[in-house]
């Protein structure tokens, strides 16, 4: 039996982006149900916004979604263990963390770009920047206050399928986060890692 999300995948597949409404049009399904679909599977990777479409009428332009790479199949975890076997090969522990942070600062600079690195951004501000460009690259995550200051959490791993074999990329992540919130960082939790089995993994800042 195919299911209402599956549906709306199929719809996607043959349409190659369209709005909940035009969904649900098609699908004879209600916008809000689409959306509701939508805002599961933006959340796991299955779909992804392509863009917004301008209407005559007033209000908010509406939103395109599309099927995301990981839905349409690629490669990337066959290149990435490649080139990062290249990389690594032959290295010393040291060198290994000064390549993987410079890998991190660069993706840093592509994820929030100079403006969202500026120390003088609020803090508050700065984590919802960083939380919904990193929810762009499949994290999942979020962040929550704490009497030692604010945790990140990622509720999913975009490197799932090599990480058990390359947990540098645990690092990496660290050193993202220290990057664009120029503050050392520190990982508290990885996800499903003994003995507690975390649902997520989190990370602390050294001080506010």
């Amino acid at each position: 039996m195919t299911t209402a999300r599956q549906r709306v995948l199929n719809y996607l597949k043959k349409q190659r982006s369209a709005s909940a409404e035009q969904i649900g049009r098609g699908l004879n399904m209600s916008a809000a149900t689409v959306r509701h679909h939508l805002s599961i599977m933006l959340g796991d990777g299955r779909i992804a916004t392509v863009g917004v479409k301008r209407t005559d009428k007033r209000g908010r332009p509406v939103k395109l979604y599309r099927l995301s790479e990981k839905s349409l199949g690629e490669n990337f975890a066959v290149l990435s263990d490649a080139v990062l076997s290249e990389l690594l090969t032959g290295l010393s522990p040291a060198k290994q963390s000064e390549a993987i942070n410079t890998i991190a600062r660069k993706l840093a600079l592509q994820l929030g770009g100079e403006d969202n690195l500026n120390i003088d951004v609020p803090i508050a501000k700065r984590l919802a920047i960083i939380i919904e460009k990193l929810n762009e690259w499949h994290y999942q995550a979020r962040w929550e206050a704490s009497a030692q200051g604010p945790h990140i959490l990622f509720a999913h791993c975009p490197y799932s399928a090599i990480i058990d074999k390359y947990p540098e990329l645990c690092q990496m992540d660290e050193f993202l986060l220290a990057e664009l919130m120029d503050i050392a960082t520190h990982q508290l939790a990885k996800i499903g890692t003994q003995p507690a089995k975390s649902p997520y993994c989190v990370f602390c800042f050294a001080k506010f």
